[in-house]
């Protein structure tokens, strides 16, 4: 103490208390890094925590990390330790084997330690807390795991004809918000169109009254504050078909598809009656009467008849009976069925009068002939 201090200063008090303090509790983090750390999934990660001790710091170490709740009402996870000059690190499965202190020796003032293959779930607060009696220290670090945007995927939307409103869309299924879509052009002159419309947002770029002008190659990056990713989209504006005459000529395709469909029904129920009624006709003609003679045969047929009334005009009573009872007994069919040209001719016979009488016949008196075939 310098002479004429006084010790009874407030002012001095308390300096010379944070003095005491100080000497009595030495340990001290030393880190200086920053407490808000972002990474990528996939990562690694260090968490820094340095401490120096004091010569009265003389109890056991001990080391303690633990990850911090968002709610207040749960309870802090232990995820490592040191004590005892041993670490242990099965305290959180989540984090089992991806977890280690960054030196071999933390007796050394390093208690700092290495996050693994980051994941989003490792999000969180994490603290430090060194003690060594009578000397205790802490720090914490809030570690935000972010996952980079995914390959977003470039497309069109709605038409890409002339004089229409034309959109492309961009957007990554995966990555950690806020995301951001820039478009740009690749071809050409580099410049997007006058009258396109971005939006970072949405990963959207909207062309009004699109031209030929405007077809090329596009492309947009999707980012975030740990990565980015792109798509490339190839952009062509045609002139729009003319849907009236498709449309017409797809009708009169139809028509004429239906007409032949109908044409050939119609074709093959013909042909079906045809051959039906064909049939019809070939039953009845098998099942009739057997057709008319020919008129060959028929003056054949009266010219024996002739032949057969010269005989019976020069036959007598006696004959005319047997030749008629022949007639009669002729069966009907089998004068029908043999032709008159080879039909026998009556055996010449002799019929008594009496016999002729009772068949009713009326006696004629024949001229007799001589040989020359005059009339006697």
């Amino acid at each position: 103490m310098t002479a004429g201090m006084d010790l009874k200063s407030p002012r001095l008090c308390y300096i010379f208390m944070i003095v005491i303090s100080g000497a009595v509790h030495g340990l001290q983090i030393t880190s200086t890094g920053p407490t808000s750390i972002e990474m990528a999934s996939g990562g690694s990660v260090k968490l820094d925590c340095q401490f120096s001790l004091a010569t009265q710091d003389a109890g056991p170490l001990d080391i303690e990390w633990s990850l911090q709740p968002s709610d207040n009402q749960r309870e802090e996870k232990v995820i490592i330790l040191y004590s005892g000059d041993r670490a242990y690190d099965d305290y959180y499965p989540a984090l089992k084997g991806r977890v280690h202190f960054n030196s071999s020796d933390p007796k050394k003032g390093d208690a700092s330690i290495n996050l693994l293959t980051l994941q989003a779930s490792d999000t969180g607060t994490y603290q430090c807390k060194v003690k060594k009696a009578p000397g205790i220290g802490s720090r914490k670090v809030l570690l935000t795991v972010m996952v980079r945007p995914s390959t977003p995927k470039c497309s069109t939307e709605g038409s890409t004809y002339i004089g229409d409103n034309v959109v492309l869309k961009c957007k990554s299924s995966d990555g950690t918000s806020p995301l951001q879509y820039i478009w740009d052009r690749i071809s050409g002159n580099k410049l997007l169109p006058a009258t396109a419309v971005t939006d970072p947002a949405s990963g959207t770029i909207s062309m009004r009254n699109a031209s030929e002008a405007i077809s090329g190659t596009y492309r947009c990056t999707a980012k975030n504050r740990v990565g980015t990713d792109e798509c490339v989209l190839q952009l062509k504006v045609i002139q729009q078909p003319n849907t009236a005459g498709i449309i017409a000529g797809s009708v009169i395709g139809v028509l004429l598809l239906l007409l032949l469909i109908a044409l050939i029904l119609f074709c093959c129920c013909r042909a079906r009656h045809r051959k039906k009624y064909e049939k019809e006709i070939s039953y009845e003609i098998r099942e009739d009467v057997p057709p008319p003679k020919s008129r060959i045969s028929t003056a054949r047929s009266f010219a024996s008849a002739g032949s057969q009334r010269s005989s019976l005009g020069s036959m007598s009573p006696s004959n005319l009976h047997e030749y008629s009872k022949a007639q009669y007994d002729k069966v009907p069919s089998e004068e029908y069925d043999q032709p008159p040209s080879h039909a026998p001719l009556p055996p010449p016979s002799r019929m008594a009068g009496p016999n002729l009488s009772r068949m009713g016949a009326v006696p004629v008196m024949v001229p007799a002939q001589n040989r020359d075939g005059s009339i006697v």
